[in-house]
């Protein structure tokens, strides 16, 4: 599959309320039940991540993947203040932020993570965020995203003809397959950054891992 770059609806400053809310809803099961969130935190613990560690997650979205780490202090950053009105941890710390210049001092983070963002950006605005994360993160960047692969175009394409996901999800939810890469490809981004090494894997189910070490 070639990449084909589509902006989604839910990035759009002006989607219905109701709309936006189904699909952050859709968000939260996707990660619970398609293995969102297993992978997220399986690449923590390889990172080294432990209970006592700070944990900050770029395009976080609601923080539901950040609420299955137990960390000492998940800190969920999004551009969208609507959407961190959502964080139903309310012990979490929620930063509307730019992802291009994070508002924290080199090294306030122990890990900086991102889940299903890296789909959004270009291949030099990825390396530009990655490098961002790292000079927040005291110990390791840990990103992950959907493999652009048929499978799950196929899955959440089906997902949409059964209605089980809202009309935002229906359009996103193959336009960000169809926008993502592949692991080789997120290798040669993660190659030309600051990280002191890294690696890439491929993750079940049909996702790629990226780990940045300091």
């Amino acid at each position: 599959m070639l990449r084909i770059d589509t902006p989604e609806l839910l990035d759009e400053d002006d989607a219905p309320q109701a709309d936006v809310e189904r699909s952050l809803r859709d968000l939260r099961r996707i990660n619970r039940w398609l293995g969102g969130g297993l992978v997220y935190r399986r690449l923590l613990r390889r990172a080294g991540a432990e209970a006592d560690d700070v944990i900050l997650d770029v395009g976080s979205g609601t923080g539901d993947l950040l609420e299955g780490t137990r960390s000492r202090l998940g800190i969920a950053v999004d551009r969208k203040i609507d959407h961190l009105l959502r964080v139903q941890d309310r012990s979490m710390r929620r930063v509307v932020a730019d992802a291009f210049a994070l508002p924290f001092r080199n090294g306030s983070a122990d890990f900086v993570t991102s889940a299903h963002f890296f789909h959004h950006f270009d291949a030099q605005q990825n390396l530009a965020i990655l490098n961002e994360s790292l000079r927040v993160a005291r110990r390791a960047v840990v990103v992950n995203d959907t493999r652009r692969h048929r499978v799950p175009l196929l899955t959440i394409q089906l997902l949409g003809v059964l209605r089980l996901v809202g009309r935002i999800t229906r359009f996103d939810g193959p336009a960000s397959v169809r926008r993502g890469y592949t692991a080789t490809e997120a290798a040669g981004i993660a190659r030309q950054s600051a990280a002191a090494r890294w690696k890439v894997v491929n993750a079940l189910p049909y996702r790629f891992g990226i780990t940045l070490w300091k």
